[in-house]
């Protein structure tokens, strides 16, 4: 289960998108982008926010030629930024969920689950995991020899590295931003373990993908 061999053609196992699939998956991203900073409640938190999904554009823009991934690897990119725009322009400590589903149900998610805080930065992190878990897995396939157990475990590596490093990034951000200012950045909401939950999160978000890929067939070949 756990070994490598040599990589195969990029093109052997894994379909790419087309150019215009992939350039209206990518177009839709940006429009998620630009609509979120339409009067967002905190236009700093905002920027800082985005910079990070904006480089991550340019990023796959620049790299059309040599990496070509495929559309669902682009759509979950494009519904990561869906979700996580949508905290960008709320802050993710005040995105109104509660009154959305209030609106429409007449019930109290928030009471239902005991929940003290608001949990869209949850979300966040949760879906991090779940959707980044294709792109990365899927890039690990076309740039390296990595096969079986040993692409998932890598996989699943990234997802659990990646968000320590954004927590390691709000930390020292949160040191030079203003406390106000810091408190929308951070969305910690006093809770002293957000940064593990968090991280927590995205690992059971990328485990319950690898999960789900692999009972249903998903991937495009097996494991070895």
């Amino acid at each position: 289960m756990f070994r490598t061999r040599a990589a195969p053609p990029e093109h052997e196992h894994l379909p790419t998108a087309t150019l215009p699939q992939a350039s209206i998956l990518l177009a839709l991203a940006v429009l998620a982008v630009i609509c979120s900073g339409i009067t967002p409640h905190n236009r700093v938190d905002w920027l800082l926010e985005n910079a990070l999904p904006v480089g991550l554009l340019l990023g796959l823009a620049a790299a059309w030629r040599a990496l070509r991934l495929s559309f669902a690897a682009y759509l979950a990119i494009l519904l990561m930024i869906g979700i996580h725009e949508l905290g960008a322009h709320f802050t993710y400590a005040k995105v109104p969920y509660e009154q959305w589903i209030q609106q429409l149900t007449g019930h109290s998610l928030d009471s239902l689950m005991g929940w003290q805080r608001n949990q869209y930065d949850r979300l966040v992190h949760f879906s991090y995991g779940a959707l980044f878990f294709i792109p990365f897995w899927e890039v690990l396939y076309r740039r390296t020899p990595l096969r079986g157990g040993w692409l998932a475990l890598m996989a699943v590596t990234l997802i659990l590295a990646t968000s320590a490093i954004y927590e390691l990034i709000e930390w020292v951000g949160g040191q030079y931003l203003g406390n106000d200012q810091a408190k929308a950045f951070l969305a910690t909401q006093e809770d002293p373990w957000d940064a593990q939950k968090d991280m927590a999160l995205a690992l059971l978000g990328a485990l319950i993908t690898l999960l789900l890929q692999t009972a249903l067939g998903l991937r495009r070949r097996p494991l070895d």
